[in-house]
């Protein structure tokens, strides 16, 4: 992960306001996401955070969805067989969470939004 702050003023404290590009190269095309932010001092902070690399969707536990539920959503989307399904969903309701996909970031957007959708709490993490 690469995350740089730009910020030509020097000083100054963030607002709560991002905006997101992305960008591309010849060598890497869609390989950052650009994020920008207005500061109270008028100067812009930009982040980029690099999108190439090991991504993880994490699975978090929560108090509505059923084991079939989850178990279903993962043999479905993320590709998993019934046991390693099964073995997720029980470490994420022992241990709070359970990361449950890893690849690249335009590999798992799709299945980070396609398990949100199915109401499971999850998050991508670089």
């Amino acid at each position: 992960l690469e995350v740089r702050l730009v910020n030509p003023k020097g000083t100054g404290r963030l607002k709560a306001g991002m905006t997101f590009y992305l960008c591309t190269t010849k060598a890497r095309p869609l390989n950052r996401l650009i994020i920008a932010s207005a500061v109270e001092t008028q100067g812009d902070v930009l982040s980029e955070v690099a999108l190439d690399g090991d991504w993880n969707v994490v699975l978090f536990n929560d108090n509505h969805n059923t084991f079939d539920h989850v178990i279903d959503c993962l043999i479905t989307t993320c590709g998993h067989d019934a046991l390693q399904a099964e073995q997720c969903a029980m470490i994420v309701h022992f241990k709070g969470k359970c990361t449950v996909k890893t690849g690249s970031y335009d590999e798992l957007a799709p299945i980070h939004k396609s398990l949100t959708e199915k109401d499971l709490t999850v998050e991508l993490n670089p």
